[in-house]
This record gives C-alpha cells, structure tokens and sequence, in this order.
C-alpha cells in the first residue's frame, strides 16, 4: 500500500560456530538491498526475542498537506479544504479511553483479539500547509491508522461530531468508521523492546531516537 517505515525490526536465528560481525553483515546486507531499504544496525537478541510479537510500544506518524508540492506529494496525503485540527484532536482524545478498535480493523483478519492500548493521539501543524498525526499505542490491528485519521477527517471536515467519533469506537463496526486515507502519507516511526531482551540487557542507542524528524523537505 506504499506505506513507508523509518524504524523497523527483523530477527533471524544464527546457529553457526563463530559470532556474527554484525557490522560487517550490516554493510554486506546493505550492498544487496534494493535502495528503498536501508540497514540501520543489527543487535544481538536473547534467544526468545520476536520482532513482531516482543514489541512493546509503536509509534505511526501520518502527514497531511494543503499544498500542491512536488516534494510533499509522495509522502503526505493532500486535502483540499481546511479540517478543524483543533476539532480533530478533541476526538482523537477519545481513542485513549477505548480497548476494543474492531470499528478500525481491517476485515476477517487472523488476530485472537481487537484490543489495544492507545497512550498517544494527536494532531501538530509542522509549518503553514504540513500536519502530522502521531499515534503510539502497544499494537496496532491491520489498517487502524489509517481508518481512523480517515474518521478523524471526517470530524475536522464537519461530516461528523466529537460525540459521533466517540459512537463509531463504540460500535464496533468497521462500516460505521470513514474511509481509509492513502497509505502513502503513514511511516512507522518507532518500535520499543523491553531492554531484558537485548544480549547485555542494553538496548542500542541507535534505537533510541523516539522523536524522528519529517522525512522529507517541508
């Protein structure tokens, strides 16, 4: 869906006599990539760790743009009336009180269950024509982002209230929430790890930056 990752993780296993240099392995991996894919680092991990499954806080950023711009084009999602960011906000404080986000699930989906733990949801103006929706949570269910800035426009454009946003996570039903924004405009920012999971029981401080700059020239 064109949806971009400033940080994400991978594990594999390594059975061989002789320690990985990870460094090495690093620039060697980078050398194979395509160029839309760039190795930060790799980490030892304790046996048991999971990329996927271990994680426990991400954080997705999602641009929105008034301006026609060759440079904000491929990653912010262009609207073309001004919503009430300030309205937008009063809602999106709504999804820190909810569990259950079947409303902004994707459907049929293989997950056990549909809750989460949203500690973070707001909207900041990042310069006269660019705003970013920062959203951190413990999990996120297949396509919740971008259903939800989708409903949340739907408040900033007038088609809904506060108090109907609050009535779409209570029903829990994907065909009462908007439409699904373009995926293009969302990045996958920040993934934590608790640090007993790190060989050393320290995580690197190249996982550490949890307030990532725009991506791109504003």
């Amino acid at each position: 869906t064109g949806v971009h990752a400033r940080l994400m993780a991978a594990h594999f296993d390594h059975e061989g006599e002789q320690p990985l240099d990870t460094a090495h392995l690093s620039y060697k991996l980078s050398r194979l990539l395509p160029p839309d894919i760039g190795i930060i680092g790799i980490v030892r991990m304790k046996p048991e760790a999971h990329a996927r499954f271990d994680a426990v806080q991400r954080t997705y950023h999602y641009y929105l743009t008034t301006a026609h711009s060759p440079f904000l084009r491929a990653y912010s999602h262009r609207v073309y009336k001004m919503p009430d960011f300030a309205l937008m906000n009063q809602a999106a404080e709504r999804l820190l009180s909810v569990r259950d986000f079947t409303s902004f699930s994707k459907l049929h989906t293989d997950v056990k269950t549909n809750n989460c733990t949203v500690t973070h949801a707001a909207w900041e103006q990042l310069s006269p024509v660019l705003w970013r929706f920062s959203i951190t949570a413990d999990r996120f269910l297949r396509n919740m982002v971008r259903a939800t800035v989708g409903t949340l426009l739907d408040v900033g454009l007038g088609k809904l209230t506060a108090e109907d946003f609050a009535a779409v996570l209570e029903a829990r039903n994907r065909c009462a929430a908007g439409d699904s924004v373009p995926g293009h405009a969302l990045f996958l920012v920040d993934v934590v790890y608790p640090e007993s999971l790190f060989e050393g029981g320290v995580c690197p401080d190249f996982l550490k930056d949890h307030s990532p700059a725009p991506p791109f020239i504003l």
